[in-house]
């Protein structure tokens, strides 16, 4: 774990001398207190002077203050490092997330993903910013201090001696458990987090269906999982500590009755009994410190573990290198976007072509529709566009360039995604549709939301642009949060625009009015238009029909009215629906 973090120490390398420095002072002035002890027995008590004691004293207090001073300077560094470091890692960790293909984050559960970045980025700057300064200045206090034992009394410091290695076997023997049980404990910590966040994030689906008493016995029974494993560690750490407790302690009492009967017999003097006493309490707390905090380390390296995990997972989708910049000169006659018998298979199920031998040319500035039935393949489509996966076979064309030889940032740069469902961030309105132009004036940002049929109901909020719209835009409704995703597309004025059948869940009132919306954002510009609802794509210059992977048919209504049995099904079934609702909704005679 050490060696791993010193890449991220290593440019704080001045800062960590300075710190190093003050913890070897510090441990050096705290075992000369010792002396000052010896002195205060020798030249004040056992010689009756009053003048010798103060001087002890005297002494006594210089190094204290000495000691305190450096106490700071260590403190202060060794803390500054730990938060530094562990920002360094958060945001190396949260760079290397957002990097990664979709993909990963549908395998991996979003709340342990955020304990990692949060829980055991926390776990690491304890133990860089405390525990580990901690068992550094307690291993130099051990070392110096056995160092001076010997010097004092080479025969009470082998009696006290005996007991380091029955004190180090056993915590090496218990700290490798006390490791394992600690993975395990964040991993189970890290799935509470999840069922929780999930649970709450859902609620309203919580509550609707009354499931409650559910949810909260579910995560009752995680919660005790998670306090059962941590119970397990801290066995194994309460059993370490007291043993090393016992050891320790049974070695210095050894020492004190033979020491105590050398000074009785005139073999020793006070003092110098005082100050080996004083030594073996350091050597013994020191010893004990560093067996506590050595569960904290084996605690960390486990939270370590799972974060060079996180950072050793390796983005499957990546930028050629080395990356060049495309220039886009459109070429006459060149389809803007060209795909050469494409197959595509999800991992989990290689059986079953979710895109299959599909060759298609799209011009610039063409609306293209997709229709089919679920499953057929639509939104895997626009997946493939923006290269968040990978065909298995064939090409994808953009300006007549692969899309495996785009710049990742440079290829979706192209694009605007309007999803079915309406994506808003725990922002105010500007920032939420400053997304799609960050350096956006306010000037274009209002231009946007006038011409998405925004700007009306974003003046009747509390605070207008200014205003919080709450987790995942929660405090708008359908059709104005799908409004604001059609501004933040028309502020990034992109070539290519994906439409994901963007009013499908409204009213007929938002419809209407997304609709006016979507009609300027398409206007002379590239549209891929996923469709449902047929009557909603009267405008495109042509639709295409899939079908289990497979593209069916392509043409305009009236030619696939004609000439394709699945796409007549489906408007037929529409169409016939709308009929009968519509005579439905009539009032009767």
């Amino acid at each position: 774990m050490l060696l791993w973090l010193w890449q991220f120490i290593r440019p704080y390398k001045f800062r960590l001398t300075i710190a190093i420095i003050a913890l070897v002072a510090t441990a050096g002035l705290t075992l000369g207190l010792g002396q000052g002890v010896r002195l205060m027995v020798d030249n004040g008590f056992a010689a009756q002077s009053t003048e010798g004691l103060a001087d002890a004293l005297q002494l006594f207090a210089i190094l204290v203050v000495l000691v305190s001073t450096g106490a700071y300077f260590r403190f202060y560094m060794v803390s500054w490092l730990g938060e530094r470091v562990v920002a360094d890692i958060r945001k190396q960790l949260y760079q290397h997330l957002v990097s990664l293909p979709p993909s990963f984050f549908e395998d991996n559960l979003a709340g342990e993903i955020q304990s990692r970045v949060t829980t055991d980025t926390t776990l690491l700057q304890t133990v860089i910013g405390s525990s580990f300064s901690f068992a550094l200045r307690n291993s130099l206090t051990f070392i110096g201090g056995i160092t001076l034992m010997f010097l004092s009394n080479l025969k009470l410091s082998l009696i006290v001696l005996v007991a380091v290695p029955l004190v180090v076997f056993p915590m090496i023997y218990f700290g490798r458990k006390v490791k394992k049980l600690s993975r395990d404990s964040q991993d189970k910590i890290a799935s509470v987090g999840a069922w929780a966040g999930e649970s709450l994030q859902h609620i309203k689906v919580v509550q609707a269906f009354t499931r409650e008493d559910i949810v909260t016995q579910q995560f009752a029974l995680a919660a005790e999982g998670a306090f059962d494993v941590a119970l397990k560690r801290i066995r194994q750490r309460a059993w370490l500590i007291a043993l090393v407790m016992v050891l320790v302690m049974g070695s210095v009492a050894g020492m004190l009755y033979i020491g105590g009967s050398d000074v009785i017999a005139g073999k020793l003097s006070g003092g110098d009994l005082a100050a080996f006493v004083f030594y073996a309490i350091m050597v013994a707390g020191s010893l004990a410190a560093v067996t506590e905090v050595y569960g904290e380390v084996q605690r960390a390296a486990g939270a370590a573990e799972r974060i060079r995990e996180l950072l050793a997972t390796e983005a499957d989708i990546q930028s050629p290198q080395p990356s060049t910049e495309i220039l886009l000169e459109a070429k006459a006659g060149q389809p803007l976007v060209s795909f050469r018998d494409v197959h595509y298979h999800y991992p989990s199920r290689p059986d079953r072509k979710a895109i299959s031998h599909l060759t298609l040319d799209i011009q610039p500035g063409e609306r293209i529709a997709l229709v089919g039935p679920s499953g057929a393949g639509k939104s895997t489509l626009f997946d493939l566009l923006l290269r968040f996966r990978d065909p298995q076979q064939g090409d994808i064309l953009l300006h007549g360039k692969s899309l495996r030889d785009w710049d990742l940032q440079q290829l979706r740069g192209q694009f605007a995604l309007v999803p079915q469902q309406p994506v808003l961030f725990s922002a105010n309105v500007l920032d939420n549709l400053r997304y799609g132009k960050p350096d956006a004036s306010e000037t274009e940002i209002l231009a946007a939301a006038r011409a998405a049929n925004a700007d009306e109901f974003i003046q009747q909020l509390p605070d207008k642009y200014q205003s919080f719209l709450g987790e995942q835009g929660v405090k708008l409704s359908g059709g104005q949060k799908q409004r604001l995703a059609i501004a933040r597309a028309i502020l990034r004025d992109p070539e290519i625009l994906l439409l994901d059948e963007a009013t499908s869940a409204l009213d007929a009132q938002s419809e209407h009015l997304v609709q006016q919306a979507l009609d300027i954002l398409m206007k002379d510009r590239t549209t891929f238009v996923i469709a449902h609802r047929l009557a909603t794509i009267t405008n495109v210059d042509r639709i295409a029909v899939f079908d289990h992977g497979q593209l069916v048919a392509i043409g305009t209504h009236q030619e696939l009215m004609q000439h394709s049995p699945l796409y007549k099904r489906l408007a037929d079934l529409q169409f016939k629906n709308t009929q009968f609702k519509n005579t439905d909704d009539q009032p009767a005679q």
